[in-house]
């Protein structure tokens, strides 16, 4: 299985977080909310647009805006990680065996 690491980018979040003293409101309670406020910002990025559209969005002025809310999204994962103490790299790779015995390569053996 391919190498995931997501540690450097979970201490940036952490460290950054930390040197502004926002540790305080980093509860798993507050960061749950902020994430999905953030995933609702992306998804506020492709609603009415038709399927075509969606798929073109990055060729748009909308790119650097859909960067943003991703990258919101990847920091607020990383503090939620922290705080829960989730190896987000071991999650990951279990998570991917239990979806390749529930959906397994067609025809492979």
């Amino acid at each position: 299985m391919t190498l995931i690491d997501t540690k450097n980018l979970q201490r940036a979040a952490h460290e950054f977080g930390e040197a502004r003293g926002w540790g305080k409101y980093h509860s798993p309670k507050n960061l749950a909310m902020a994430l999905s406020v953030e995933a609702a910002e992306l998804v506020e990025i492709f609603q009415w647009k038709t399927e075509e559209e969606s798929r073109g969005i990055m060729a748009t002025d909308e790119r650097e805006h859909v960067e943003q809310e991703l990258a919101d999204i990847a920091i607020y994962l990383s503090q939620l990680l922290n705080v829960l103490g989730v190896d987000l790299d071991a999650a990951v790779k279990a998570k991917m065996v239990v979806n390749a015995g529930k959906y397994p390569v067609p025809g492979g053996e």
